[in-house]
């Protein structure tokens, strides 16, 4: 009975910082797009910041920017952030689709949309920050919706089955093996941050 209320706290207490940090990470999307549309106005900078936003969707290989609406959707309501993510995808691609027809000059605005303009225009060699970004983008939800699955009480003896902790290991290794490919691709772009 103890352990049961102690885990009920937890999660709890859980949620809790899930939605400090969610409000957090909304508070410096909020300050800036406030910045922006002090400096280009209120259209150009909420398009300059959906930019930023949707090129740390498509071009960083973990589920940064997706994570704020993943994982917090995940433990509120249950719905695996595979999905979540998906349609995180789908409305980046499209943000930027719409912005390359009808504004493009909005990527002109900043360091980091001018750098993602130019990746989004040169399919060779550049979309492969964008492939390799999904890649590791997609197989970091996948683990982190198995982790999740696995700390569910009736899913925990799958955690103890040998091929499982083999699973976790290749998931682990190929992960990390994404993001040096990631960084030595940057590198080889001469691309800093």
């Amino acid at each position: 009975m103890l352990l049961h209320r102690l885990f009920e706290l937890r999660k709890i207490e859980t949620h809790k910082e899930v939605l400090l940090k969610f409000l957090i990470l909304l508070a410096i999307l909020v300050g800036y797009f406030t910045y922006l549309s002090y400096e280009y106005g209120m259209l150009t900078g909420g398009i300059v910041a959906a930019l930023t936003w949707s090129f740390f969707v498509l071009c960083t290989p973990i589920a940064d920017a997706g994570f704020l609406l993943d994982f917090p959707i995940r433990l509120l309501f249950g719905f695996r952030m595979l999905y979540s993510e998906i349609l995180v995808w789908t409305i980046a691609i499209s943000l930027n689709t719409y912005a390359l027809i009808g504004n493009p000059e909005a990527y002109d605005k900043t360091v980091l949309t001018t750098l993602f303009k130019k990746i989004l225009l040169t399919p060779y060699p550049y979309w492969s920050v964008i492939i390799l970004s999904a890649v590791g983008t997609f197989l970091s939800i996948y683990f982190g919706d198995e982790m999740l699955d696995v700390f569910k009480h009736k899913d925990r003896i799958k955690y103890h089955q040998h091929g499982f902790k083999l699973k976790v290991v290749g998931l682990v290794s190929l992960y990390l093996l994404i993001f040096f490919c990631y960084y030595l691709l940057l590198e080889s772009f001469n691309i800093q941050f």
